[in-house]
């Protein structure tokens, strides 16, 4: 999670004596509000139905080079979500899109984007804003495949990077900017990023976007954007909670719900380990990977301290793990995602800065090593395995 550390502060007199503090006050851990009993479901595996549509992308008339990149990619037919999406944006209209992880939601807002780069490119930018490093990453990622060839430019601001390097890049012209909420508006605070030429935004993640951990940057960063012509939304979960935050961001827009935004992935097999009071509960993880077909696993934590003790032991027990949290820095953790993308390291053990952005194909299981605090991150967490229309499987540890 970025935020804006970049804060004046106001300077002490000096003389100034502290304040006296009272008792330490013992913080009350916070409890999971999820029902274990709601975690088991068998997988009704429906393969590339309810992901992939018949659809080409031939029959959208795109520009021939991104129809090249498109095929040099493999893909050839729409999924459902781009099916639904992609002529709706070339319109220009505002879009709210709901489906699941892995569906393609990433190239069902940056064809569009592109298209619209292309018609008048010395004019137009986009922002794409993300709760993650990682998944601002993947995005830009993404784009530059997409628009291989095409002369337009890109490029990633998030946390944990050198902001003078930041300074550097913004000084060309850019086509899409993707980045995370604090960064974003640190650089705009320094007068480097121009919200006033930003003529499209794209809320990935949205949910995420427009919790309380992130609302207050976003709304910073689209007051600045006075030439916005268009929104897009999108993402795996809807909170009914923000519909009126929504609906202040959109024009008239298309809503496309491939799931209703409060359910898991159809193709994930979901079942829960209950740990015996006294059982040690490690012994019972490592258990678990006796079994080969787990080849490929990202077990999550609620702390960065027992990702640390976690990652430790499994390499002690000789399953090779890797590590990612917020306390890591960017370099580490895109070295310790490649690794497990390469298959170097069989786990990744995360907290939840891996919910949202790994986009790692065949992960085989996804295990919670404690119960999620709520089912939306739940809904995103397992959402990292079952992609593609692939059949996943999740395993949750309760106490």
């Amino acid at each position: 999670m970025e935020r804006n550390t970049n804060r004046n502060r106001t300077a002490k007199p000096q003389g100034a004596r502290r304040p006296q503090r009272g008792p330490r006050q013992t913080q009350k851990k916070k409890e999971s509000t999820l029902d274990p009993n709601l975690l088991v479901k068998k997988a009704k595996p429906s393969g590339q139905e309810g992901f992939q549509s018949k659809t080409s992308f031939a029959s959208l008339s795109l520009d021939s080079v991104m129809m090249r990149n498109l095929s040099e990619k493999g893909y050839e037919n729409m999924t459902n979500i781009q099916e639904q999406s992609i002529e709706a944006l070339l319109e220009g209209r505002d879009l709210l899109g709901i489906s699941n992880t892995g569906s393609g939601k990433t190239g069902a807002f940056l064809i569009p984007i592109i298209e619209h780069a292309l018609k008048n490119p010395g004019q137009f930018t986009a922002l794409i804003v993300t709760p993650t490093r990682e998944l601002a990453l993947q995005i830009d990622q993404e784009f530059k495949s997409l628009s291989k060839g095409m002369r337009l430019h890109s490029a990633t601001f998030i946390g944990g990077t050198n902001i003078n390097t930041d300074m550097k890049v913004l000084s060309r012209k850019l086509h899409v900017i993707v980045g995370t909420p604090g960064r974003l508006l640190d650089l705009t605070n320094r007068k480097l990023l121009k919200l006033n030429q930003v003529k499209t935004l794209v809320l990935d993640e949205f949910d995420r976007m427009l919790d309380m951990g992130f609302v207050n940057d976003v709304k910073k960063l689209v007051g600045g954007m006075t030439q916005r012509e268009q929104t897009m939304l999108f993402s795996a979960t809807l909170e009914p909670n923000q519909k009126n935050l929504i609906q202040s961001l959109l024009k008239n827009p298309v809503e496309v719900k491939i799931n209703t935004g409060v359910s898991t992935n159809e193709n994930i097999e979901q079942g829960i380990i209950r740990v015996p009071e006294g059982k040690d509960k490690f012994g019972m993880l490592a258990d678990l990977f006796q079994n080969r077909a787990m080849d490929k696993v990202i077990v999550f934590t609620e702390t960065k301290r027992l990702a640390d003790r976690l990652s430790k032991k499994l390499n002690q027990a000789g399953v090779k793990s890797g590590l990612i949290h917020g306390n890591k820095s960017q370099n580490f953790r895109n070295k310790t995602i490649e690794q497990f993308k390469s298959g170097e390291t069989r786990v990744l053990v995360a907290t939840d800065v891996a919910a949202r952005g790994i986009d790692v194909a065949d992960v085989s299981h996804v295990i919670n090593y404690q119960l999620p605090m709520t089912m939306d991150s739940y809904i995103h967490r397992i959402g990292r395995t079952g992609r593609a229309g692939k059949t996943g499987h999740a395993i949750t540890f309760v106490n």
